[in-house]
């Protein structure tokens, strides 16, 4: 691996010509990748890769003159220094955040490899046309990094919200649910069979963590995400999970105060908290009826909260 100030003006073109050929392919890639989804961002990162395409094809031109037809073999992996690229391109479904992000970086790598590149050019056209790019280079991070602030159209706009909630609110919500329900008969079947707190929390505990394991796994393993649209399998399992286990952890915690009788009033206060936070997600994500999402919750969890108290009484 060369160090930078070790590259001959040739090699320096030559690497050049490489950068530009890869950008120019990566942000074919994004705009092939977000097409579907984000038309009117994939019509920006097709512009940003026929400016890249341009450049290039001035850069062969300036290398033909110089120093013939065949260009040094050289790449950004040869030379120490250059940020490692993540191929995000590959991802489906493509985020557009990420893309934005890594476009922004991109071009300002860019910018500055030309900036040093122009500062060590003896021969004046050589440096006369990397400077250039260099400035062209930093009108493309400021393009990268408005791509940022330009609004989605209505049609975007609306896969996005699709998109939300397909692969973050769905699985959120089963997850939350679950855990809120769930976990609600063996927690209070153990407070009223017990009449302590400690064990009463520890009942909660192994619930809330296992089932949160437990949705992980089958959220996961339900689909891959490629029909469905619901994005990568393991992320899915992850919100799941987590939200599981939050779900029962809300209302087991309050279990640490001594003080049984407390403990329970205090639990039931956060059961219904997550009940009302359940039943306004549904009615904001999920179109339900706000008094329709209540009553379905609130039925759901009095029922398994009675089996709870039915079966700790026995």
């Amino acid at each position: 691996m060369k160090s930078f100030e070790s590259l001959t003006e040739r090699e320096v073109l030559a690497l050049a010509i490489s950068l530009e050929e890869e950008d120019s392919r990566i942000y074919d890639a994004f705009a092939e990748g977000l097409r579907e989804q984000y038309p009117t961002q994939a019509d920006k990162f097709s512009e940003l890769r026929q400016d890249e395409e341009g450049h290039a094809r001035r850069l062969r031109e300036l290398y033909h003159t110089r120093f013939g037809d065949h260009v040094t073999l050289i790449r950004r992996e040869d030379v120490r220094g250059f940020i490692q690229r993540r191929p995000i391109w590959l991802t489906r479904p493509l985020s557009l955040k990420a893309v934005r992000k890594q476009a922004a970086l991109m071009e300002m790598e860019t910018a500055r490899f030309y900036e040093a590149a122009a500062h060590r050019a003896a021969d004046p056209g050589v440096r006369h046309l990397l400077t250039d790019l260099a400035a062209e280079e930093q009108l493309h991070l400021r393009t990268a990094e408005e791509l940022g602030q330009i609004g989605l159209s209505p049609e975007e706009a609306a896969l996005e919200k699709r998109r939300f909630a397909l692969q973050i609110v769905q699985p959120g919500l089963a997850g939350l649910m679950d855990g809120s329900v769930s976990t609600l008969a063996p927690l209070f079947a153990a407070a009223f069979a017990t009449h302590k707190s400690w064990p009463t929390l520890l009942v909660g505990l192994a619930a809330s963590l296992g089932a949160g394991i437990s949705m992980g796994f089958a959220e996961a393993l339900s689909d891959d995400g490629t029909l469905t649209g619901r994005g990568h399998p393991w992320a899915r399992g992850a919100v799941c999970g987590s939200m599981t286990s939050a779900g029962g952890l809300g209302h087991t915690l309050p279990f640490l105060i001594p003080n049984v009788h407390t403990a329970i009033a205090i639990a039931l206060a956060v059961v219904c908290v997550e009940l009302g936070v359940i039943s306004w997600i549904r009615h904001k994500f999920m179109d339900s009826p706000l008094t329709t999402a209540l009553l379905q919750v609130g039925l759901g969890g009095a029922l398994v909260f009675l089996v709870g108290v039915l079966i700790g009484s026995s």
